[in-house]
């Protein structure tokens, strides 16, 4: 099966051209890292990293933030892509075992071996593609993915249950395929953070939580999504994400970036918060 982009022309550029120029956009934006990816490095010391999922012109430099630093880190084998389910459809808990996914910028596998062994250890995820059809924030990370290397695999899983412990299974049965198969992955969170608030309320918001991000403390995070009200999507995929990179040998969080779509697009009195960070 390929998984045709369901977002193209709309989140992003639909044509190959003008989508490299708008992510070329992104990297040199005053809210970007500010350069473009060189050379692939070779340290692979990134085991899981967070940006959003918000349409390029918005929320495309916060998350360039965070694939430069995975381009100066190196590419892994296999990215495993963390994402909220916004549309309702499918089962609670969804990957993809088998195709590829499509985006202007070509095809990119999806690691069948990795995604399989998913599902046979964790009873609670299910191959299920209708989860991923209309799904945009899986998709939108793959050009970015696409732009610094076209030699890795991927393993989407849509998370409608996102309560912490199911999270947290689903971040330690990551890591555990990963060392089972032997593959070097990184994780995704895709994720925003505040919606449809001030500026003000927004950023001051956002600021708790990425506190207990830079802790790698899920917990804590959590408690303070609950706290101040905190429209976050993906904290589901975030605390996997925490999971996972701790079960692989993270020990430090970095928050790179963050901004708002009022920082972006102009409009301050109703905004959405973007974060990017790493773990390694």
């Amino acid at each position: 099966m390929i998984r045709k982009p369901a977002v193209a022309g709309m989140f992003y550029e639909s044509d190959e051209g003008s989508l490299k120029k708008r992510i070329e956009w992104c990297y040199q934006h005053k809210l970007g890292p500010g350069k473009q990816p060189g050379k692939l490095g070779n340290q692979r010391s990134i085991k899981g990293l967070i940006a959003p999922h918000a349409g390029y012109v918005y929320s495309g430099p916060v998350a360039a933030c965070s694939y430069l630093e995975l381009a100066e880190d190196g590419m892994p084998e296999t990215v495993v892509i963390l994402c909220p389910n916004h549309t309702g459809m499918g089962s609670g808990l969804a990957t993809m075992t088998q195709g590829s996914w499509l985006t202007p910028l070509g095809e990119v596998e999806i690691d069948q071996e990795f995604a399989t062994e998913l599902v046979n250890y964790y009873p609670l995820l299910d191959d299920d593609p209708s989860a991923h059809i209309q799904e945009h924030s899986c998709e939108v990370q793959l050009p970015f993915l696409q732009e610094i290397s076209t030699d890795f695999q991927m393993v989407p899983v849509c998370m409608m249950m996102q309560d912490v412990e199911t999270s947290r299974e689903l971040g330690e049965t990551i890591a555990h395929t990963a060392a089972k198969l032997g593959r070097d992955a990184v994780v995704i969170a895709s994720t925003d953070f505040t919606h449809y608030q001030p500026q003000e309320v927004a950023q001051a918001h956002d600021e708790k939580v990425l506190q207990a991000i830079a802790k790698m403390d899920e917990v804590e995070m959590i408690q303070r999504i609950q706290e101040y009200q905190v429209t976050m999507c993906g904290y589901g995929p975030v605390t996997a994400t925490i999971e996972a990179s701790r079960n692989m040998g993270a020990q430090t969080a970095s928050i790179l970036q963050y901004a708002t779509s009022g920082d972006t697009g102009g409009d301050k009195d109703s905004v959405v918060g973007y974060a990017s960070a790493v773990f390694r």
